[in-house]
């Protein structure tokens, strides 16, 4: 323990920046934790998919669409996302929406916005449609 606190105070910046990243660690956690919008595994996804009729919104660009995507999932366009045009979604308000992109970064921010514009059960797939293709899961291009 001495040896900690000899550590710290010879080296102050790098312990100083070692503890930001901890306190940020622990933040994104607990945010992610507290947050209505939820992410969720793709085999998670698969059950809700399959078990309560989940729509799959992918966001992705549309030549990537194209290319491939998750079976029954149905295309949102960027300039949809910028205006809050969720007209098309209507009649799925009640329904689960897995809101997917490439990573599973840039569907954090739009299913918070269908959260927001009144789609309760909004979610997003953890690491996206990387991780739906690494876990060898079925894509179509139709």
């Amino acid at each position: 323990m001495d040896e900690l606190i000899t550590f710290a105070s010879t080296h102050a910046m790098l312990s100083a920046a070692w503890g930001a990243i901890v306190i940020l660690i622990i933040f994104t956690t607990i945010k992610i934790k507290m947050s209505p919008v939820k992410q969720l595994s793709t085999q998670e996804m698969t059950f809700l998919v399959n078990r309560q009729e989940g729509l799959v919104i992918d966001i992705r660009t549309e030549k990537d669409f194209k290319t491939n995507h998750i079976v029954d999932a149905k295309y949102l366009s960027q300039e949809k996302i910028k205006n809050n045009d969720f007209a098309s979604l209507e009649k799925h308000k009640d329904t689960p929406i897995i809101v997917v992109c490439t990573a599973g970064i840039s569907a954090v921010k739009v299913a918070n916005q269908l959260y927001k514009a009144g789609f309760s059960k909004s979610s997003l797939l953890k690491g996206g449609m990387n991780s739906w293709v690494n876990a060898g899961l079925p894509v179509t291009k139709k």
